[in-house]
């Protein structure tokens, strides 16, 4: 079933305003736990960049199956994921870094683990979806 073009860009919207949000409260609860220090001023972005991997590996694993409708898919990985994950902020925050022991790593870290996330994700929903446990939407 297709959805209007409105309607949409109004769930983009919604799941980017809240994506952002997420990540933006991911940040301040990480940098209070973490404390001040040059390598975990780059946490949180490996964190929200890492579980939006792992959350979008998944997600269009099961709309690839077929079992997630257009709308939920607007909103949750054009909408929320693409805000709550950010490029931008890691590709700045690695030049800043410090030295260059520290950007190497977080560049590794990012990549790698992002990867990893963006397979476990997938391999996470397949394994859901062969079950048949149920309609995911």
């Amino acid at each position: 079933m297709s959805i209007s073009r409105s309607r949409t860009l109004a769930l983009v919207a919604v799941g980017g305003f809240a994506g952002a949000n997420a990540r933006w409260a991911l940040g301040v609860v990480l940098a209070r736990l973490l404390g001040p220090s040059a390598a975990a001023s780059l946490l949180p972005t490996l964190a929200a960049n890492v579980t939006g991997a792992f959350a979008l590996g998944a997600l269009l694993t099961v709309a690839a199956a077929g079992r997630l409708r257009a709308a939920t898919k607007a909103t949750a990985a054009t909408g929320f994921l693409s805000s709550y994950t950010t490029y931008s902020t890691f590709a700045v925050e690695s030049a800043l870094a410090g030295t260059p022991a520290l950007l190497a790593g977080n560049v590794v870290a990012n990549y790698a683990l992002g990867f990893a996330g963006a397979i476990v994700g997938r391999l996470i929903a397949n394994r859901l979806l062969d079950s048949d446990g149920g309609a995911v939407t």
